[in-house]
């Protein structure tokens, strides 16, 4: 606002009017003041104090609007030591400094277009990356990489050409990928394997601030990159599953930023091509398969607590593979269950990362098989109701979140290899309706991947069950009285009459249209169902 049209307000004498005009006016003074004192030599303790005034000025659109302009942003990239003539990070005293540069900067680029724009023009995705690799080894910098980091984030997202460019010129997937490491401390025993020490302590707060940063970064660099196209490519992302591998397997200074660790590399595996999945799991050292086949013996018989440990620790061992990244999803995606609200956020991408890795990789789907779906022994109450997992997921196929309700079932329908016999005998018919009519399968068989042919085991509680089972519920229901087995012919011509006539009032009003299976198994009209079959009988007579 210039000074004449504040003027004519404040001459106007409207109170509220000239209270909000003096403060914007103040401001965007105040702002332009600040920007001058920056291009003088003044000490560091000033410069910081006046980025800390800019920096909650900053988060006001209206202020920002005229004081965004290419040369105040070149005062904030040169102290925020941005500019390609600085080669090092030696000065500690500036951190603070470049720490706040680099803030103001976030909250400018977020809250205006103009300062997006000249963040292209001044390549500054570029200049970021560069102050990443001067400092990408360097645990006492934290602060600054993970502000570099959020203002890398930022462009990301608000840019697309950016994402291109992160990914191909700037090597943005090997560079992220560096810091991760180094935010974890890694030490690589293999190619696609890192030592985990379940005794070592969390992440300090600013390590995993750090890596929550590199975290949504990548995930803008790989949004698009499900299809890989090159060996080192595939290499790459390989090494970054390995990584996100190790992240799940290690906490942070609480549970809620674990949960937020984790839940940002969920993320980022859904966009890992599904054939570098295989990374996840990997096969158990010749000491840990002795120390897991001699531990349960050489405890003591009153060590009940540390048997109950390495009982648990099996349990995360599948055909001699190591599962424990696997686990830590499934219990993820339990927690998430739990929560009760904004599935489609946070349960549908674990959700979908596991039923495609159990698509893909078959002993991660026998695995989750085994968790989430054991055999059936108790089949009284029906398959929804409970507090396993089964009971859990079943419960979604029936939400009202259309998103939720296909990704839950999909997922069921997978770990029971895509037939459709299994899938009833866990969930119901009722249950599994929505999923069946969508895929064509009302009237059986199996979907359209191929699985390993090993057969499900039915325990004998459940084969002596079976012939009592009701198919539509899933459980086991008493049998029922038949209410026409005392009716006379006449009575039973007379319900019969009566309820078709309901039926044919309700199909005439258009209140319930009759449907019926076409011979692919989908719903249409009864009568184009019937004219179909007919057409296929009249073939078939010709051919005989």
């Amino acid at each position: 606002m210039d000074e004449e049209r504040a003027l004519y307000i404040v001459r106007a004498g409207e109170a509220g009017a000239i209270e909000r005009v003096l403060r914007d006016y103040s401001d965007k003074k105040l702002c332009e003041g600040i920007f001058k004192v920056l291009l003088k030599d003044i000490p560091t303790t000033c410069q910081v104090s006046c980025l800390e005034v800019l920096r909650i000025l900053s988060r006001d659109k209206k202020v920002l609007v005229p004081v965004t302009t290419k040369e105040n942003m070149q005062i904030l990239l040169r102290l925020a030591k941005l500019n390609e003539s600085d080669d090092s990070l030696e000065k500690v005293s500036e951190f603070p400094v470049i720490v706040e540069s680099l803030k103001c900067l976030c909250n400018i680029v977020f809250n205006s277009q103009m300062a997006q724009q000249l963040s292209l023009e001044l390549n500054l995705a570029a200049k970021l990356c560069n102050l990443l690799r001067k400092c990408k080894d360097r645990k006492f910098i934290n602060d600054i990489k993970c502000f570099d980091l959020r203002l890398l984030f930022l462009l990301s997202l608000l840019h697309t050409d950016i994402r291109s460019q992160l990914r191909y010129e700037l090597q943005g997937l090997p560079l992220l990928t560096q810091i991760l490491e180094s935010a974890f401390s890694i030490k690589w025993t293999d190619e696609y394997e890192s030592a985990i020490d379940h005794n070592g302590p969390p992440l300090s707060p600013q390590e995993t601030d750090c890596a929550i940063e590199a975290l949504k970064a990548l995930f803008n660099v790989t949004v698009d990159s499900w299809k890989v196209h090159k060996e080192s490519d595939s290499h790459q992302f390989r090494v970054m599953a390995a990584v996100l591998r190790h992240c799940l397997l290690i906490v942070g200074p609480t549970e809620d930023k674990t949960e937020e660790l984790h839940s940002n590399a969920v993320n980022l595996l859904s966009n890992v091509p599904v054939s570098c999945l295989d990374v996840l799991i990997c096969p158990l050292t010749h000491e840990e398969t002795a120390q897991e086949a001699t531990t349960l013996d050489e405890l003591p018989s009153d060590k009940t607590a540390e048997k109950e440990t390495v009982l648990k620790n099996s349990t995360m061992v599948y055909n001699g593979m190591n599962m424990e990244a696997i686990h830590v999803l499934l219990n993820f995606m339990e927690k998430r269950i739990d929560k009760g609200s904004s599935y489609r956020e946070g349960l549908t991408p674990v959700l979908s990362l596991l039923t495609e890795c159990s698509r893909a990789h078959r002993n991660i789907r026998k695995f989750l098989k085994d968790q989430v779906l054991p055999p059936l022994r108790d089949v009284t109450n029906r398959p929804e109701v409970g507090s396993t997992v089964r009971n859990k997921l079943v419960r979604l196929m029936t939400h009202v979140d259309l998103g939720v309700k296909q990704i839950a079932a999909e997922f069921l329908f997978v770990l029971c290899k895509e037939r459709v016999d299994s899938l009833l005998k866990y969930t119901g018919y009722g249950n599994a309706a929505g999923l069946l009519a969508a895929r064509g399968l009302l009237a059986g068989g199996r979907g359209d991947n191929w699985y390993s042919e090993d057969e499900d085991t039915d325990t004998e509680e459940y084969k002596n069950a079976k012939p009592n089972i009701n198919l539509i519920t899933g459980h086991l229901e008493e049998p029922m009285p038949n209410p026409i087995d005392e009716m006379t012919e006449e009575q039973k011509e007379y319900e019969a009459m009566k309820l078709v006539n309901m039926l044919d009032k309700l199909s005439r009003e258009e209140l319930l249209k009759p449907m019926g299976l076409k011979p692919d198994g989908t719903i249409t009209p009864l009568e184009e169902a019937l004219n179909q079959y007919s057409v296929i009988e009249e073939t078939s007579s010709d051919t005989d």
